[in-house]
């Protein structure tokens, strides 16, 4: 199928399907950053529309630029803007272009294409980021039908499909592996950090494996408390995480904070504290939450978003059937779309074509009628209007298609044959 269309979007991102974690922080961008990285992107030539999007497990640029290749120049911008070599860069990036875009967009917001195949947290994230564009000023029309498609589709592929029915989340994965970790979690102590959707779904499953002493630590002491209130669990605030910890048997982290929150030397003492008692700590957070240097210590076992990966996968069985009816969904989607772009372009066209004949009409009958006042009989007058009508309105035409025939462009006359609705052959 060739679903080549005229206009010019272009996605350059990382996702955990080309980058490991050390090199998707080094790019992430913080809900303070957007604002300002989506007004430069828009200055760079030849961008007008920008919208990104930052998760922890992907950053992805989404522009439309005039018709000419950009994404050397925002790969390099990317580089300028986080400070990160470029060939480091772009050795874990990828690029899409039109129609690849559009697929792309569309498998991302039903979730085909997350490390959790169907979750639905990348359908918030996108609109997240759809609305910080708006308020940005850098989504225009083109990047506005496409994020809006994307969203219906993922609508549809959620209604249509049991995609998203079972828990697989990064959030069940985490506690999954700490049931592995414990003969039980009903008498430990957890401690988790953040208070977003991620640290919520986290709370949701710990509820259900009847941990109750959950402690809920965020910079906004208010969030921690809302959250906190819908599972009777205690609060605190970043900066008394030390306090807590040795008496923590399992920390959850999920911040947007652009550095560490919690540092080797805090768990360090926690663990002396805690008698060498072992420590489970999910960091679930890109950029990290928890030091990587923790994970040098005796007696914590650290793991990030990416070593949850081989317990998602295993977990993926149920959804396959799912996973076909989804990409069955998109591919209709996606045809649909591209279909109502060349449309458009040809719409321009036509409307061309038809005001051109127009014109060429009016013109005639002008003559036509001057002529009738003259005196002149009818028949000469309907002799002139159609020959001259017919002389105008096949000029252009002609001369090209015999351009054509000296050139021997074959694909060109074949076409004109088609859209004039005649044969390339006498009869």
């Amino acid at each position: 199928m060739d679903t080549k269309v005229a206009w010019s979007l272009v996605t350059l991102g990382i996702s955990h399907n080309t980058a490991p974690v050390d090199i998707r922080e080094k790019v992430a961008f913080s809900k303070e950053q957007q604002n300002k990285a989506l007004k430069q992107l828009v200055e760079i030539p030849q961008i007008d529309e920008a919208v990104i999007l930052s998760t922890c497990n992907r950053t992805e640029l989404y522009c439309h630029s005039n018709g000419n290749d950009v994404s050397h120049n925002i790969a390099q911008w990317i580089s300028d803007f986080h400070a990160i070599d470029l060939g480091e860069f772009e050795k874990h990036a990828y690029i899409y272009y039109d129609d690849s875009v559009v697929r792309h967009a569309f498998n991302v917001a039903a979730g085909l294409d997350s490390m959790v195949i169907g979750e639905n947290q990348i359908l918030g994230q996108l609109k997240d980021a759809y609305h910080a564009a708006n308020n940005a000023g850098t989504l225009g029309r083109e990047l506005e039908k496409l994020f809006q498609h994307a969203f219906l589709t993922a609508k549809q592929v959620r209604t249509n499909t049991d995609i998203g029915s079972n828990p697989v989340s990064v959030a069940y994965a985490a506690v999954n592996l700490a049931q592995q970790f414990f003969d039980t979690l009903k008498d430990k102590n957890v401690l988790l950090v953040g208070a977003g959707e991620t640290i919520a779904l986290v709370a949701k499953h710990l509820e259900k494996q009847g941990v109750g002493n959950i402690t809920i630590s965020n910079r906004s002491l208010e969030s921690a408390k809302q959250l906190a209130n819908s599972f009777a669990a205690s609060v605190t605030t970043l900066d008394k995480v030390q306090n807590v910890l040795p008496n923590i048997d399992i920390v959850v982290t999920s911040t947007s904070s652009s550095i560490p929150v919690i540092g080797k030397g805090a768990v360090e003492n926690a663990i002396k504290k805690r008698k060498h008692k072992p420590m489970y700590m999910v960091d679930l957070a890109v950029p990290r939450d928890i030091e990587p240097q923790v994970s040098e210590l005796d007696d914590v076992y650290l793991y990030t978003i990416d070593d949850l990966e081989s317990i998602i996968k295993d977990n993926l069985n149920s959804r396959k059937n799912a996973i076909d009816e989804a990409k069955s969904i998109i591919d209709f989607r996606v045809e649909q779309h591209i279909r109502k772009e060349r449309a458009r372009n040809a719409f321009n066209i036509i409307k061309n074509y038809r005001k051109k004949s127009e014109a060429i009409r009016d013109e005639t009958l002008k003559k036509a009628n001057d002529l009738v006042r003259q005196g002149k009989p009818i028949h000469e007058v309907l002799e002139f209007l159609s020959y001259t009508l017919t002389n105008k309105l096949t000029h252009v035409p002609t001369q090209t298609l015999n351009e054509a025939g000296q050139e021997d462009k074959k694909k060109l006359l074949s076409a004109a044959c088609k859209i004039l609705g005649i044969r390339d052959s006498e009869e």
